[in-house]
């Protein structure tokens, strides 16, 4: 049986979820996951540059097969929307240079391969990984969500 190591990242401007799970036929299994933090007090240039180092160092640490990473939603303020699209840039570059493909899927669409329900809380994220990956030992919502991600493209891509 061939395994597949998936990354799924939780994109953020200050604070970026990284998850990797481990795929065995249809078995999943913890590996890693951290959150990249950025200070908002750094030039635009300097926190891309440091989302890149970040996430390079993982890839070459952890080795993915694959990627998913959140889609950017639009909100009521287009230039944080604006600016997200920038991190997603340097990530899904960082991701692209190393030749791993790269899934995106909608927070939406994550919490309905997670949870069942489109509109899931943060809560019922995270206990809901606990359940997929007991071993996981999350921090914060960014890592459980980016180990969300990584499912959700397990689920999603079965179905395909």
């Amino acid at each position: 049986m061939t395994k597949q190591r998936i990354i799924g990242i939780d994109p953020g401007l200050t604070k970026t979820g990284v998850g990797v799970i481990d795929i065995i036929g249809n078995s999943l299994s913890f590996v890693f996951c951290d959150t990249i933090y950025s200070s908002p007090t750094l030039s635009m240039a300097e926190r891309l540059s440091h989302f890149h180092k970040s996430l390079l160092q993982i890839i070459q640490l952890y080795q993915p097969n694959i990627a998913s990473i959140e889609e950017t939603f639009v909100n009521k303020n287009p230039i944080s929307s604006l600016k997200l699209g920038h991190a997603r840039g340097a990530l899904i570059l960082t991701l692209g240079i190393c030749g791993i493909e790269v899934h995106e899927y909608s927070a939406t669409s994550v919490k309905k391969t997670i949870v069942g329900v489109g509109r899931a809380e943060k809560q019922q994220i995270q206990a809901m990984i606990k359940i997929l990956l007991p071993k996981a030992n999350f921090k914060n919502e960014d890592e459980a969500d980016a180990l969300a991600i990584a499912i959700c493209h397990h689920h999603n891509k079965r179905n395909w």
